[in-house]
């Protein structure tokens, strides 16, 4: 399991507004949550735990079963290639006539597995199309990375499903409410 937390682009907030304690989504943050809970259906191997948007980050549990992954089909349209241990690469050197011939069969897009940078990228890729072209809203844009935190045990996980639910009425203290960044 992983407490994932990803923010806008310079902490822009624009998802909606705090209201006594409720985050009050406005038609980006619809579509923000929209896409986080299609997570699960996109990527059969992911759960969703628990999961809030705020105005300008979300906060998220993803669990992904690593037995169902075993049973994912491929990506439709990709073609596989068995990765060969010689390709690209000559005796006493790298093979400058073939230089991808190495990458092409590991190279993680093309893998049927589902990882965490996949999951992330494929929520933000979505969310950004859908709120850009719907609304044409160019500005929108994603922080260039996210943050992620491994949960190790029962007490953790119960700790940061609290630290979700709870988000929305510390969100005067919150470290990401732009107000208090030069605090």
């Amino acid at each position: 399991m992983y407490f994932v937390t990803i923010c806008t682009k310079d902490r822009v907030e624009h998802f909606g507004e705090i209201k006594d304690g409720k985050m009050i989504l406005n038609e980006s943050g619809e579509i923000a949550l929209k896409n986080l809970r299609d997570v699960s259906n996109h990527f059969e191997s992911v759960c969703l735990d628990e999961y809030v948007v705020m105005p300008n980050h979300l906060h998220c549990i993803l669990e992904i079963d690593t037995a169902v992954q075993f049973l994912d089909k491929p990506d439709v349209g990709v073609q596989f290639i068995e990765p060969v241990v010689d390709a690209g690469f000559a005796e006493g050197g790298f093979d400058k006539s073939n230089p991808y011939a190495a990458c092409i069969g590991n190279n993680p897009m093309l893998m049927s597995k589902t990882t965490l940078g996949k999951i992330i990228r494929y929520c933000k890729a979505k969310t950004a199309c859908e709120i850009r072209g719907s609304m044409d809203f160019w500005q929108f844009a994603w922080q260039k990375n996210y943050y992620d935190h491994i949960v190790r045990n029962e007490i953790s996980l119960n700790k940061i499903r609290e630290y979700i639910q709870e988000n929305p009425k510390t969100w005067e203290r919150d470290r990401n409410n732009v107000e208090n960044l030069n605090m």
